[in-house]
């Protein structure tokens, strides 16, 4: 995967994906729309970046299910389209919208993160910590 920015991937091989990595700052509830019975739901996260953004990633129909075992404070990779539309008003004003579509959502391992901290156990523990050392020529 090639990074565009931070929290951002790009990979292509015979399919385009992109895939955006953040913090779930709120799980929305699921909406349904219409006689046709459309669902959606939103998931905002926060990208981990020096200028963090707040994305509003939309699930749809079916694809809401997928975020039932996700909880704010969950670090998250989430499989996006990016879908924009053309509406023309009565008074024909052509607007545009885009929105962030999810595909795919998985939970990323706390490892994983950059910059974390091993687990304590992972360190050798320490007899005497007041005790010197005739061969430590450290100034402290």
């Amino acid at each position: 995967m090639i990074p565009l920015q931070p929290g951002v991937y790009y990979y292509q091989k015979k399919h385009r994906i992109m895939e955006v990595e953040g913090k779930i700052k709120v799980v929305g509830e699921t909406k349904e729309y219409g006689s046709n019975g459309f669902r959606k739901r939103e998931v905002v996260i926060t990208t981990e970046e020096q200028y963090p953004q707040f994305l509003n990633i939309e699930f749809i129909q079916d694809k809401t299910e997928a975020v039932d075992k996700f909880s704010v404070g969950d670090q998250v990779k989430i499989g996006i389209n990016l879908k924009g539309r053309e509406w023309v008003s009565p008074q024909g004003e052509t607007k545009y919208f885009n929105s962030i579509q999810g595909w795919r959502i998985e939970r990323l391992d706390q490892s994983q993160n950059k910059g974390s901290v091993p687990p304590a156990d992972q360190f050798e523990p320490v007899d005497d910590l007041n005790e010197e050392d005739p061969d430590d020529d450290l100034p402290f």
